[in-house]
């Protein structure tokens, strides 16, 4: 597990959210997520909404599941099943920007509130599917993650979680010029590989039914956000602003973004997406 070499504090992740609110959205928009390419011609706008597509395909979504979306964001994943699939979503954000965001947005059968998924106080086998798209690697316990979500879920339930992570023994220059940095400034409490993140989730209880590493297909996010950040730094004052102000902790972030970048083209970071199932056995 590769984490920050300085310990990040509770309110880091909320503050990193809150605090890029508006470019977040203006750049990439309410899905914050990467966009997931088939063909290769799919506008980010369509991107995006297909990674969601792929993750209620592979979780099997119905209509009426209860489902848990862990680490919401904007909801968009959320209002954009609840719409499509006809499930009932609860998402939770530790974000109170997002959730203000969200409840503007409010759509029919999509629930977001503020708090820590850690302690979310969700009763157990409340619900029928989860998904975690990007939200693992700020959760400083990744066994603890799992262990909730396995709680949650009823018998018979299935998670998929969409992560960015490590490549297995990745060389001492990536993980110092790249993968380190990218946890420090991203906020991320830890970056794991896809064999650690199937152990926590089997030492949870889950079985997991596949992984899949989808880095080809998403990786032209990265280059799409530099480019729309650069022309908003070029014709938008308060871009230029907020690069310049020393009290904004998150502008960071600009450089994170050509490290993202080029940490695929090196293939030193990957993309996973893993679905996990509760056995109908299973008790807790």
């Amino acid at each position: 597990m590769i984490t920050p070499r300085v310990a990040l504090a509770d309110a880091a992740v909320a503050r990193h959210y809150d605090q890029l609110d508006v470019f977040y959205r203006e750049i990439w928009g309410e899905h914050v997520h990467h966009g997931y390419w088939v063909r290769g011609d799919e506008t980010p706008e369509h991107a995006v909404e297909a990674l969601t597509e792929l993750v209620a395909d592979r979780l099997d979504m119905s209509a009426g599941m209860v489902v848990c979306d862990i680490g919401c964001g904007y909801g968009a994943s959320a209002r954009y099943l609840a719409a499509r699939r006809g499930v009932v979503v609860r998402g939770i954000t530790v974000s109170t920007a997002q959730a203000t965001r969200a409840a503007e947005l409010a759509a029919p059968g999509v629930t977001i509130e503020v708090g820590d998924w850690m302690a979310s106080g969700f009763p157990p086998c409340a619900f029928d599917r989860a998904y975690a798209i990007e939200s693992t690697e700020h959760m400083p316990d990744k066994q603890r993650f799992f262990d909730e979500a396995f709680r949650v879920l009823r018998p018979g339930g299935a998670l998929a979680v969409c992560a960015w992570l490590a490549r297995p023994q990745a060389a001492a220059w990536e993980i110092r010029h790249l993968l380190e940095p990218i946890c420090r400034e991203g906020r991320l409490q830890g970056m794991g590989t896809v064999a650690e993140y199937c152990q926590a989730a089997e030492r949870a209880g889950f079985v997991v039914e596949r992984v899949d590493d989808l880095s080809g297909q998403v990786a032209r996010t990265w280059r799409l956000c530099l480019q729309r950040g650069i022309g908003k730094i070029a014709s938008d004052r308060r871009y230029r602003r907020f690069l310049l102000d020393r009290s904004a902790t998150e502008r960071i972030f600009a450089v994170t973004m050509l490290r993202l970048l080029v940490a695929y083209r090196v293939r030193a970071m990957r993309y996973g997406m893993l679905v996990l199932r509760k056995t109908s056995a299973a008790i807790g």
